[in-house]
């Protein structure tokens, strides 16, 4: 049985997904999941991973695998206080491993210790973790997890993903209500990745050996700035789509709103002045998938009713 946490975001979703219809046995998990949430046979499992108090009855994960339900079933959960979760965990043969948010909070090695009883554990780390070490948002925390992971025993892959696709979602607004994206640094490109191709390499590296010990870089096809995606955006929906910079400072007083200040400080070094690592294109997707990643247009096709 695999084991997926962050089950309704834009990579776990799409990776429960695929694992079940590939005839594996998932237990979904996520913070407000239910078993309309998952496909059909697939257990939900509902968790808050930054909430210790999350689960004080354990009785609902007596069927890990679900199979007394075949549309589905839901079950609490905490993996913030991992031993909530043993009952899953302890019939689980691999963990897909999402942290980040509120489980920033936890100790990395207290999560990793609560982890015992899968075999194989496929962590989805950041790019930031290379790139930006000095960063706490970014870098440090992810590389004590990872360190953490490494140290641990078990058998481990780890992905680190740059800029996700699925960030332009937060253009959705403003391109529905006036054709327009207001966003800095206009011409400076970056590798964005569709989060499905993290998901397929996730179910990958779960499903198939051979990645023990590996860490995978995940990157799109070719570096696309902010005014092309904007382009491309209006490409798919037929219409122009207008492409407004923003200054640093109009930029930054935006992220203040909904994120902490170094949070905010390090996405727009990353976005303004990437370095050389944050620009290359890797080869780790077609190397795990055996074809290139999608290129962003892909991903604006799919998504573009988000836009209209």
């Amino acid at each position: 049985m695999i084991v997926v946490t962050g089950a309704t975001g834009n990579v776990g979703r799409t990776l429960v997904r695929l694992l079940a219809e590939a005839g594996e046995e998932v237990t979904a998990v996520s913070r407000r999941i239910t078993g309309a949430d998952v496909p059909p046979g697939v257990r939900a499992v509902a968790a808050d991973l930054s909430d210790p108090a999350g689960l004080s009855d354990p009785a609902g994960l007596s069927d890990p695998a679900g199979l007394s339900d075949p549309a589905g079933a839901s079950g609490p959960g905490d993996l913030s206080a991992p031993g909530d979760l043993r009952p899953v965990l302890a019939e689980a043969d691999a963990l897909f491993l999402l942290t980040g948010g509120d489980l920033f909070a936890t100790e990395p090695k207290e999560i990793v210790a609560g982890l015992r009883g899968p075999g194989r554990v496929v962590l989805l780390s950041s790019q930031g973790v290379v790139t930006r070490p000095d960063s706490p948002s970014h870098g440090r925390w992810g590389a004590e997890l990872e360190r953490a992971l490494t140290d641990s025993g078990v058998r481990w892959t780890i992905l680190r993903p740059g800029g996700f696709a699925s960030n332009t979602f937060a253009w959705a607004g403003s391109i529905r209500a006036r054709r327009t994206v207001a966003a800095p640094f206009g011409d400076v490109g970056l590798p964005v990745i569709d989060p499905d191709d993290i998901a397929e390499v996730a179910a990958t590296v779960l499903r198939e050996p051979g990645h023990d010990g590996r860490i995978y870089e995940l990157t799109g096809p070719e570096t696309v700035t902010p005014r092309r995606r904007a382009e491309i955006i209006g490409e798919a929906l037929g219409e122009k789509v207008t492409f407004v910079e923003q200054s640093r400072e109009e930029a930054r007083a935006e992220m203040l709103a909904y994120m902490p200040e170094p949070v905010a400080d390090t996405t727009l070094a990353i976005l303004g002045e990437p370095n050389e690592a944050e620009v290359r294109v890797s080869p780790d997707v077609e190397r795990v998938l055996g074809r290139a990643p999608r290129p962003f247009a892909a991903w604006a096709g799919r998504n573009v009713a988000a836009f209209r």
